[in-house]
């Protein structure tokens, strides 16, 4: 029988630092997607888990235990497991396995998603918890502002080792140019 070994999605690719950018995995814990239902409360997730039901482009909580919004009627709820009680209001699956979640921080980390992204990502217009579905590099993915230099990036688990390549790559042009 064959003995099988859970890795990342980006085991072995990252941390990576090229000037002043640092790309670094990100354990997300679960990532569930959360579809309110006909009639359910938005409300119930900030009683459950003490965050809101995030605005389009937005994200709300914090680091280990955020919601994200992700679609039109949809977030990611990220980090801990959805509370039961989610059940009554949302339609929920279970994301974890389909997603890479890489962090990018640092003074050159915008002009390195600047590079990649066709978002306007200066401090007073994308603001910390503002997200984006959008390209990174030539993949679907989603940006969060997460702090002042930093930002969560995911993209689809199957794009982890491209993604990585191509932000590795980025880093280097913006740190050539310093």
């Amino acid at each position: 029988m064959a003995s099988l070994i859970a890795k990342s999605p980006c085991a072995g690719m990252a941390p990576i630092s090229v000037g002043d950018a640092a790309l670094r995995e990100v354990d997300p814990g679960v990532i569930t997607s959360l579809s309110p239902l006909a009639g359910g409360d938005v409300g119930a997730l900030k009683a459950a888990h003490g965050m809101a039901f995030p605005a389009p482009g937005r994200a709300s909580g914090k680091a280990g235990a955020r919601a994200v919004w992700s679609g039109r009627g949809q977030a990611f709820l990220i980090g801990p497991a959805p509370d039961a009680a989610l059940k009554a209001h949302f339609a929920m699956t279970d994301q974890s396995d389909g997603w890479a979640v890489l962090g990018l921080e640092g003074t050159a980390a915008r002009e390195v998603l600047a590079r990649l992204c066709p978002l306007d990502l200066r401090p007073d217009r994308f603001k910390r918890g503002h997200t984006a579905r959008t390209l990174i590099g030539h993949m679907t993915g989603s940006v969060t502002r997460v702090g002042a230099d930093s930002f969560d990036l995911m993209v689809f688990r199957s794009m982890a080792q491209t993604a990585v390549h191509e932000i590795e790559e980025a880093m280097k042009s913006v740190a050539a140019r310093g």
